[in-house]
Order: C-alpha cells, then structure tokens, then sequence
C-alpha cells in the first residue's frame, strides 16, 4: 500500500444535524465503504438513542412500566452506563432523565406547553443513577421510578467516538471526526502538530473564533447557552436543564468545552460542568482525567452581550 497519503471529507446526515470525518488516507483506502460504515454507525445511534422517533429502543424503554427488565442493545447501554457513572460522579448534575422538561420547554420535537413546563417544575425528582437499574451482562435494564430519559447531552459525543472506530476498523491512522460541536482526532496530519479546532466565542447569531486548538488523540465536546435558546419574556433560556428546578439553567456559564480521553465523557461533563459552574466542574473534570476551559459574558463579542 502507497504511503502517500491525501486530505479527504466524508459527511452525512444524522441526529438533527450533519456528521464529518476528515481523514488522511492512502488513495487505496475504499472511502465509499468507509462512508457507508460512518452512516450504519451513526444510523444505529439514531434508531437505538433518538426522542425524535417513538420507534427508537430508548422511547421504548422510556415506555415500558416499572419494575420490568427490558432488554436493551449493546450501544445503548453503554451509553447509559456512561450516563450513570457522570451522573454519579457530578452529583446529580448530569441527569438523563430530563426528557419531560426538554420536551415541555419546547427543545423536543413538540412546541413548549406551559402546563407541561408547570408539571416539569413540579415533578419530585431522584437522580437516576439511583432509579435506573443497568444489567449489562444480560444486557437488560429496568426502571424504580418513572422517568423520561433524554441522550440529547452524551448521544453525540458517543457517535464521535464510533465514527473513529469505523475510520480505526478501515485502518486510518489520522482522522477527525465531528458531530455538532463534539470531536474527536486521532493522529495529526502531515506536516501539522494537531488538527487545527476553533473554539467559538460564546455569541448569539454570530460565529467568531475565540481560541484555537491543536488536537491530538484526544476529544473536544462544547455546551453553552448561545445555540439553542428559548426566549421567555426578556429572558434569554438555555437548552441546558436544570435538575434541580426541572427547567432550563439559570446563571451558568456562557459555555464550557471539556478536552478528555472520550468524546462520550467530554460531551457528558461539559452538560455537567454547565450546571456545575466554573469551580465545582474543573473539579470534577480533573478528577476524572479531563481539561475545562469555561467562558463567561466577558467573552462575548461586546455587541452580542445581553442587555439584561
């Protein structure tokens, strides 16, 4: 096989937005092949993890009553297995099972109801790290309380990570892939000490550069307040929930962007980090072996700042 090695980009679509892999690969690599193993594996995540479709193996299960093992497939469990352990780890700051308020709020695929956001708010809530019971030997799960679970803050992150997988499986050693605002790289390319990654500055309606990244083997997942918002009033409301009010979070930071070994556990921690605020999520992160880099309304673009 040729060493020479050539830049390409596959894309498609998937989970409400577009998934990339840009790649640098001998000319005898089969990249229609390759596409096709990117589009099963994140197709997959979509059938198993998506809210958008009653179909799906996670609205099933969100379905299915109480106290009833019902069996799962192998990527959705360790999807939730991942969730669990952040949801642990963070104390309850990373929650799943959120679906009802991200579906009230108007973040699902229905308009906001103000009797579902009133219900939502109201709701008792225990963390599922203590209501949701994972067998993974017997692949089979089951829940102690009823719960809506959502994936909308790991499901991405982990579909980076297995667009990776399908690249590593067809032998590429230099990628980066990319769903939304979650990557992960692997090698650098030619000539380059990392993959060149801009990091946004946190502006409503407006894209311009905050800092740049040079990635190497490792994983980059951002959240924050400025891409999908509601407005209520004169406030300005994320899509990032808040388990203890059962509503979007209020005060966070403008955005938070962890580095770690996983895009699955940098997608997870940067939702926790969010609600955790700069302190308690850079520890968190660092316990864990992760890197956060938190921006505030400082870093806006001075004319994109709120007024309130």
């Amino acid at each position: 096989m040729s060493t020479e090695t050539a830049r390409q980009v596959l894309n498609g679509a998937t989970m409400g937005t577009r998934w990339a892999l840009t790649l640098h690969a001998p000319d005898e690599i089969d990249t229609a092949a390759l596409r096709a193993a990117c589009q099963d594996e994140v197709d997959r995540i979509d059938a198993q993890m998506s809210t958008w479709r009653l179909d799906s193996d996670l609205m099933r299960f969100n379905a299915a009553p109480l106290g009833v093992w019902h069996d799962l497939p192998a990527a959705l469990m360790e999807v939730l297995q991942e969730a669990l352990f952040i949801g642990r780890e963070s104390g309850g700051a990373f929650e799943i099972a959120m679906g009802d308020a991200v579906r009230a709020w108007g973040f699902g695929p229905v308009p906001a109801d103000e009797a579902a956001i009133r219900a939502a708010m109201a709701k008792p809530r225990r963390p599922s790290f203590e209501t949701l019971e994972l067998d993974p030997v017997q692949g089979r799960a089951r829940k102690h309380a009823e719960m809506s679970l959502d994936l909308c803050g790991i499901a991405k992150g982990y579909g980076s990570d297995r667009l990776i997988a399908a690249a590593q499986a067809a032998g590429i050693t230099c990628a980066l892939a990319s769903i939304n605002g979650e990557l992960r790289a692997i090698g650098k390319p030619p000539g380059d000490r990392g993959w060149a990654v801009a990091l946004e500055r946190p502006d409503f309606g407006h894209r311009a550069i905050h800092s740049m990244f040079e990635l190497n083997d490792i994983a980059i997942a951002t959240s924050g307040d400025y891409r999908h918002w509601v407005r209520v009033g004169d406030r300005h409301l994320a899509h990032t929930m808040d388990p203890a009010r059962g509503a979007p979070l209020i005060g966070g930071p403008a955005s938070v962007t962890v580095l770690a070994d996983s895009c699955i556990r940098a997608d997870a921690l940067a939702s926790a980090c969010m609600v955790l605020g700069a302190s308690r999520g850079k520890a968190l992160a660092a316990r864990l072996g992760a890197e956060v880099i938190c921006l505030t309304e400082a870093d806006r673009s001075p004319d994109k700042q709120r007024a309130s």
